[in-house]
């Protein structure tokens, strides 16, 4: 059995067990998160919701908050002594999948 959920704006395809790391939510690190199921895929074939599939739910356990690896900006306008050179690091949460609920 597998779903499809949407969180961030973005649609993972998880089942029990998997870990995930998903756009920051506002969750503390041992605490239990629920997301919208898309569609949903068990023995009695395929649910696909409208937008999103009754009843139907996943839960996941927050493992932890933190940043990703930093990456470099840098822009110019050619011709125009212009520059800057920035960095950035994406905050993200790691999940863990629980239950898969139909």
């Amino acid at each position: 059995m597998f779903a499809v959920i949407e969180t961030g704006g973005k649609q993972y395809k998880v089942q029990y067990g998997d870990v995930i790391y998903v756009e920051k939510l506002a969750a503390e690190e041992d605490s239990f998160v629920e997301f919208k199921v898309v569609a949903l895929s068990d023995e009695n074939g395929v649910k696909i919701g409208t937008p999103y599939v009754e009843g139907a739910s996943v839960t996941g356990k927050v493992l932890k908050n933190g940043k990703g690896k930093k990456i470099t900006v840098f822009t110019y306008k050619a011709k125009k002594n212009e520059q800057r050179k920035m960095g950035h690091r994406q905050p993200y949460t790691k999940v863990q999948i629980e239950a898969v609920n139909a």
